[in-house]
């Protein structure tokens, strides 16, 4: 058995409810000949059963007709019991069988073929379950009037009791067997829906119109029937207080287990969708979005389980979009986006650090478009790795050249330290894995307002401020030092000792663009 705690395993291995409908990818051919087998033993079964019980309330259970010790007599039904019943429900199987057959056949023919099921198929196979009871409801409509005519002509007084007993015991096994038809056909009616939702004439009648009918063939029908046999006690007027007392309770049994069994039947049918969704909920609910359900009921539950693939496939879509999104414009990003879409920024103190390429126009000249881009991707692919790693936000990819925030839009508790830290393993790298190509990197740190600039229409997260034409600046000084890399004091001073150490002052410079001399910082190592 499939642990209930393992939702992901129920859906794979019952994803109709029970293992005795196969797996959801099983071929054509094995899912006809599996629903033919079943819809056969259900229908023989339950006819069976339902037979023999009418058979022995009919004959030896309910009261008939006194003799003159006073015993109760069926001699006059003897032909009826030994001749007539056998022959007719061998008959009534025979035909039923292959009737059923052929009209399953028929209606389920788009399954072999392989195709999708046109909206009438899916109509005639959802209907199916019921067109395949009506069948057997004929039978038995068939058979009451048969043995009431039959018992009409040889004993007369017997009438009321086989009348009551055939059609009583008919009701019941036509409710038994629809259920059992409904359960043997999911897997058929799930490929039949597998495009579409339940078409909603299918929904007129609906659950409360299933639970009412199975509430009267369950409980109202052999109640009835209990009444009565009441009144034909009463009719009969001889009864003794025994055989009242044997009959009601033999009667009372059988209602209690009938009801019991199309209570139980019908709890299933409605049970086995809405569990489907519970697990398929549980397994969404844990981070896994690439599930679907089979969508088998043709009633509102089957809108319930159409409803969920829908929203499942939503999701997964929110997701692909989120994550192509965040790979443009980063996951910190997304977030900021997603809690709010306003226009404007915040001062915030944040870290940056900006690596530009040196030679890019000489590359491109001398190199195929191709290999320029390979080269590009290399070194993107670097830059981006280590400001990750390191908790930073890459804001911009401009041409050759890299932006990253340290601080924004998600707070560090070191920016500058990360800053620096980055910019220290980057150069490394750069040297060991990217020979070919040589960059400068600046770090800087200040204030900027980070925020989302543009218009209502368009939009970018982005940094503003003097910390980030420093950077740039700072850049171009560090294309012509020997480590490539060059900080300003203020980032190694903002930054923890850890990080500060491995950095020493330089001279004072003024860069271009700025009112105000720039303190230098180079590695130390």
């Amino acid at each position: 058995m499939v642990p209930e705690s393992r939702p992901e395993l129920v859906l794979q291995r019952r994803p109709f409810g029970s293992w005795l409908l196969g797996p959801a990818d099983q071929s054509p051919r094995m899912l006809r000949v599996r629903a033919q087998i079943l819809l056969t033993f259900f229908s023989i079964g339950t006819n069976v059963i339902g037979a023999l019980v009418v058979f022995v309330l009919a004959v030896w259970v309910l009261p008939g007709p006194a003799s003159t010790d006073g015993s109760a007599t069926t001699d006059g039904l003897a032909p009826v019991r030994w001749i007539a019943f056998p022959a007719y429900f061998v008959l009534a199987l025979l035909v039923g069988a292959v009737w059923s057959t052929r009209f399953a056949l028929r209606v389920t023919n788009w399954v072999l073929e392989e195709r999708p099921a046109t909206r009438k198929e899916q109509i005639a196979t959802l209907q199916l379950p019921l067109r395949l009871t009506m069948i057997q409801v004929l039978l038995w409509l068939l058979a009451t009037i048969v043995f009431t005519a039959l018992t009409l002509v040889l004993e007369p007084e017997s009438v009321l009791r086989v009348l009551v007993t055939t059609l009583d015991g008919g009701v019941v096994t036509c409710a038994a067997s629809y259920l059992f038809a409904e359960f043997a056909l999911r897997p058929i009616a799930a490929r039949a829906l597998a495009d579409q939702a339940p078409p909603r004439r299918l929904l007129a009648a609906g659950l409360k119109a299933r639970t009412v009918f199975f509430w009267a063939a369950g409980s109202a029908v052999p109640v009835l029937g209990l009444m009565l046999t009441a009144v034909i006690a009463l009719i009969e007027g001889d009864v003794s207080a025994t055989r009242l007392s044997v009959i009601i309770l033999v009667l009372g049994g059988i209602v209690l287990v009938c009801g019991w069994i199309l209570t139980l039947l019908s709890a299933r049918s409605v049970v086995a969708p809405v569990r489907s969704v519970r697990n398929a909920l549980t397994v969404i609910g844990g981070g896994d979005l690439d599930v679907s359900i089979p969508v088998f009921d043709g009633t509102e539950l089957g809108s319930l389980q159409s409803g969920f693939n829908q929203m499942a496939a939503g999701l997964r879509e929110r997701e692909r979009i989120r994550d192509l999104f965040g790979r443009y414009v980063g996951a910190d990003v997304v977030r900021e986006a997603l809690t709010s879409d306003a226009l404007g920024g915040e001062e915030r103190f944040t870290a940056v650090l900006f690596v530009d390429l040196v030679g890019s126009t000489e590359l491109a000249a001398t190199r195929a478009p191709a290999e320029v881009v390979q080269l590009l991707n290399r070194f993107f692919g670097i830059v981006v790795d280590e400001v990750d790693r390191n908790g930073g936000f890459v804001n911009k990819f401009a041409g050759d050249a890299v932006l990253a925030v340290f601080g924004a839009p998600t707070e560090l508790p070191d920016a500058a330290g990360s800053a620096l830290r980055t910019g220290r393993t980057l150069a490394r790298r750069l040297a060991e894995e990217l020979p070919e190509a040589t960059a400068g990197i600046g770090v800087t740190a200040g204030i900027v307002v980070a925020g989302t600039v543009g218009d209502v229409r368009r939009h970018e997260y982005t940094v503003i401020g003097d910390p980030v034409n420093e950077a740039a600046r700072l850049t171009e000084l560090a294309k012509v030092t020997p480590a490539r890399l060059v900080a300003s004091m203020t980032a190694v001073d903002q930054a923890a000792r850890t990080e500060a150490t491995h950095w020493h002052p330089g001279e004072d410079v003024t860069v271009r663009g700025r009112p105000t001399p720039t303190r230098l910082a180079h590695p130390t190592d």
